[in-house]
Order: structure tokens, then sequence, then C-alpha cells
């Protein structure tokens, strides 16, 4: 008769497990939160803005675990930055990572712009028909 070998819990596999799960819901409520953005206080708006909260809070808890539970590896990387170099693909990614989040973030300006516009032009609006 063959006895199984109980497995030992595995903390590293748990951990990168639960950041990928948090990090999508965190994603996810990001976007719920964005649609919602406009609407009052609703009990949707509540939930989704809790969710995201506790997601972004879980998030850091598990990241600082994964810090722990792989502190001499990550260490091991952090004295061999010294050789590395970064490879032009690397490079692309980063400058097309960062204009493409700062290009479609930018219409926070110019949606307020565009408010600031519609509000006075219907000041203006609503001002002349009170004259007639």
């Amino acid at each position: 008769m063959e006895t199984k070998e109980k497995k030992k819990f595995n903390k590293r596999a748990f951990i990168s497990a639960a950041m990928l799960v948090v990090v999508i819901l965190l994603a996810y409520s990001g976007i719920e939160n964005h649609k919602l953005q406009f609407d009052t206080f609703t009990t949707q708006k509540h939930f989704w803005m809790s969710v995201h909260n506790m997601s972004a809070f879980l998030f850091t808890v598990f990241v600082m675990l994964h810090i722990k539970y792989n502190w001499r590896s990550l260490f091991g990387y952090t004295k061999k930055i010294k050789e590395l170099k970064i490879s032009k693909e690397a490079v692309l990614a980063i400058v097309l990572v960062v204009f493409i989040v700062g290009l479609i973030s930018s219409h926070a300006f110019l949606v307020r712009r565009i408010l600031k516009e519609q509000r006075a032009f219907d000041n203006d609006f609503y001002d002349y028909y009170d004259l007639i």
C-alpha cells in the first residue's frame, strides 16, 4: 500500500495567486468606478468604491508578503542591476506605456474645460431667456 505524502502549503504560490485575483478585482472595480463617476452616491457606486478600496488594501498587503517571501531572489536581482543593460524592447515598452497612459488620462483636463464652458453657456442661455 502506497502512502501519499502530504504536500506542504506553498505560501509563495498562494500569495502570487492572491495578488493576481486582487489585481484583476482592482482593475475591474476601477473601471466600474470610472463609469459611475458622475452618479450621485448610489448603493452601486458605494459597492464598487468599497471593492476598489479593499482590493487596493489587500494588494498592498500581498505585495509586502510577496517581497518578504521572495526577498532573497529580489535582493539577488538588485545585485545584478549594475550589469543590467536595458534592451531596446524594454525602453520602447516603457515609452509606449507612459505615452498611452498620459494620453488617455489627459482627458481629465479637457473634460474640466468643456464642463466649465458648458456651464458658462448654460448660464448665458438661461439668463437670456429670463430677460424675455
